[in-house]
């Protein structure tokens, strides 16, 4: 069975639970980087399982949503996701973005906060703050130039690359989301009122330690900065020790003793 087939649906098409904890005392919501789906986060989920609940967002225009009209605005997606968060029960809960995520996820968290709800944590996942801005066209290149891109940040492991149909089923959605995070103006805004964490690998081209360092100008809470070995995508091969970070850090946010120390 496929992460995506297994996941439970929570009454709204936006969340995907891959495994659901009644018992959990915090919700972590993650929000995927550009082409990406709710299925990325099946291993972070599995991983940090029963302690914190994985809701997944899952972007309209993929997978199970995929005939859905695509949105290619960062605030369209920050408007919708706060609007559907609200919608949940009241509880503790974190965010998670990785790249064109922790944008959408930084959005939508300044939103909820002047609503009143305001993350326990926030992590930022190979994304540089959002006030430091490239100016970047990837969005306007034919499908060969994004393809290229996408090859430049696969840090030599091809992987679904090399298929040329799959490849084609995504990049609409792609170019849509490249259009997204490259035609979002940064408006200064409130600091976040929690604890921010950035995470990032080495050799990411999107991002500098410098960069990922800025995240601390967006938050009044403590702030660190973990560096991997690994490129723009150094989570697939380093998701244990992210996962019992913010394990740990979330055990101790809500209120509760972390896996193994109870």
């Amino acid at each position: 069975m496929s992460p995506a087939s297994a996941a439970t649906r929570t009454g709204t098409p936006w969340l995907r639970r891959f495994h659901p904890c009644q018992d959990s005392e915090v919700e972590l919501y993650c929000f995927p980087h550009a082409g990406g789906s709710a299925s990325a986060y099946f291993q972070l989920s599995q991983m940090v399982a029963p302690r914190v609940q994985v809701s997944a967002v899952q972007y309209p225009g993929r997978q199970d949503r995929r005939n859905e009209p695509r949105i290619d605005s960062v605030d369209e997606f920050a408007d919708r996701m706060c609007a559907e968060l609200l919608a949940q029960p009241a509880r503790p809960f974190a965010m998670f973005g990785h790249s064109m995520g922790a944008v959408i996820a930084y959005e939508t968290a300044q939103r909820l906060a002047a609503a009143g709800r305001v993350p326990v944590w926030f992590f930022a996942s190979s994304r540089r703050a959002p006030s430091r801005l490239r100016h970047t066209d990837v969005h306007r290149r034919d499908d060969a130039g994004i393809v290229a891109e996408l090859r430049s940040l696969a840090d030599g492991e091809v992987g679904w690359l090399a298929d040329e149909e799959l490849l084609a089923s995504f990049l609409p959605a792609i170019r849509s989301d490249y259009r997204a995070i490259e035609t979002h103006p940064y408006r200064p805004g409130p600091p976040l009122r929690c604890p921010v964490t950035a995470f990032m690998g080495d050799r990411d081209p999107y991002t500098t330690p410098d960069e990922a360092q800025s995240w601390r100008d967006h938050c009044t809470g403590p702030f660190d900065l973990h560096v991997f070995p690994g490129g723009h995508f150094y989570l697939d091969k380093h998701t244990a020790q992210v996962a019992a970070h913010v394990g740990r850090v979330l055990g101790t946010a809500a209120g509760v003793a972390p896996r193994g120390e109870a």
